[in-house]
């Protein structure tokens, strides 16, 4: 919600009205179910340089992060489907984007097999650092653990990102 105030502000700006105001709020936003996250942002690309627009794929990281390890807790183990995760940038380039995430799941048998940590590393109109984060990532991982990655996943419009999942440390301690 933090994010919100100024993108409002920011619309507010543009000429918008209270009513248009109110759909971007009712609009962005991610939601949970058992099976998947999803979420839309809609909002300006860039404020002072900076692509606020790509920073929807770090909130929906931390929601899906989250919601994995509830899973887990409730003993329902899961993963995320890579094969099925769908990405939409509608109006990247023009100012204003509708970037919209999807993060399916899929339930696997046991709880050393589950995934509780989730991340991404991404590119608005550019090549994503993927060896960077690989390597930000290591001291995050159990012993002997890797990193599941994703293939690259790429919008029409130009966004890339890949996505990555891992054992928790600490919520999966005992599946050394």
């Amino acid at each position: 919600m933090k994010v919100m105030l100024p993108i409002l502000l920011l619309f507010g700006c543009l000429g918008l009205t209270e009513n248009e105001e109110k759909k971007i709020v009712a609009k962005d936003g991610i939601e949970c179910t058992d099976q998947e996250c999803f979420g839309t942002y809609l909002g300006p690309e860039f404020v002072d340089g900076s692509d606020v627009a790509h920073q929807f794929s770090n909130t929906m990281s931390h929601v899906v992060g989250d919601k994995l390890k509830q899973l887990y807790t409730d003993t329902k183990y899961s993963k995320v489907d890579f094969s099925k995760i769908a990405m939409s940038t509608e109006g990247m380039g023009s100012g204003v984007v509708t970037y919209t995430l999807v993060i399916p799941f899929m339930e696997v048998q046991t709880k050393c097999e589950a995934f509780t940590s989730f991340d991404h590393v991404g590119g608005w109109n550019h090549k994503p650092n993927l060896s960077q984060r690989i390597i930000e990532l290591r001291e995050v991982l159990l012993p002997d653990e890797t990193l599941d990655i994703s293939t690259l996943k790429t919008t029409e419009e130009g966004l890339q990102e890949y996505w990555i999942q891992w054992k928790n440390k600490n919520t999966q301690a005992d599946c050394i």
